[in-house]
């Protein structure tokens, strides 16, 4: 599985897929470590751009509250 560059949309689309799959027991069993990893990637991805998108908030708050 590649690790290319998704948006935080395209990333919890693809987690929610890969999760339906498991579940359904779609997944063949030599497949299954690339899809956990695959997700766990994903789910790092998400953590890291909601922190991100956190603390450019609380910037911006702090900033407005100043003036």
């Amino acid at each position: 599985m590649s690790k290319k560059k998704v948006s935080y949309k395209e990333a919890t689309t693809e987690i929610s897929e890969i999760i339906q799959e498991i579940e359904n027991n779609d997944v063949d069993i030599d497949l299954l470590s690339e899809k956990v990893k695959r997700v766990s990637y994903l789910l790092k991805f998400c953590k890291t751009k909601l922190y991100d998108t956190e603390q450019y908030l609380e910037k911006l708050f702090d900033e407005g509250n100043e003036n």
